[in-house]
C-alpha cells in the first residue's frame, strides 16, 4: 500500500511541475504606447518552449503575423485576424519576427526568443521596409549572447 501512495504523489508532483512550467506573455497592439505610436507593448518577450503568447488588440484594426525567415526551422508561421485576441504556443527555439501587417511599415513589429535564439543570424539578414528597419535592429541587440 505505501509504494502505491508514493509513486502516486510523485506523479501528481511531476504533473503540478509541469504544468507549472508554461507561461502566458501577454503583448498589447497598441496605437500608442511607451515607444510611441504603432507599437506591440512589449516589442521583445523572451519565452520558454511552451509559452504561449497572447497578442491582445488593445486599439482596433491591428494583427499579429510571424515574418518570412524570421522563424525557425520547422516552426509553424501564424497570423492572427485583424481586432481580435490571439493566442500562440512556441514549441520551436529560436527566434520570432512578429509584424503587424497594416502597420508594418511604420515599425509595428515585435521580437519572440524562445529558448536559445538558434536562428538569430538568418532572422538578422532578413530586410525590412519603413520603420520596421530600426525598430528589428534596436530588437535584435537585445537579444542575449551566448545563447
Amino acid at each position: 500500500m505505501r509504494p502505491a501512495i508514493a509513486v502516486a504523489t510523485i506523479l501528481a508532483a511531476l504533473a503540478l511541475a509541469g504544468g507549472a512550467q508554461a507561461a502566458d506573455h501577454q503583448i498589447q497592439m497598441l496605437n500608442k504606447g511607451e515607444k510611441g505610436t504603432m507599437v506591440f507593448q512589449p516589442d521583445f518577450v523572451q519565452a520558454a518552449a511552451g509559452d504561449t503568447i497572447t497578442f491582445v488588440p488593445t486599439d482596433k484594426g491591428h494583427d499579429a503575423e510571424t515574418i518570412k525567415g524570421m522563424i525557425p526551422a520547422g516552426a509553424e508561421p501564424f497570423k492572427s485576424k485583424p481586432g481580435e485576441k490571439f493566442t500562440v504556443t512556441l514549441a520551436q527555439e529560436g527566434v520570432y519576427g512578429v509584424k503587424c501587417a497594416p502597420h508594418y511599415g511604420m515599425g509595428m513589429v515585435a521580437l519572440i526568443v524562445v529558448g536559445k535564439p538558434v536562428n538569430l543570424e538568418e532572422a538578422k539578414a532578413v530586410k525590412h521596409m519603413g520603420k520596421a528597419k530600426a525598430v528589428f535592429e534596436t530588437l535584435l541587440a537585445e537579444v542575449p549572447a551566448g545563447n
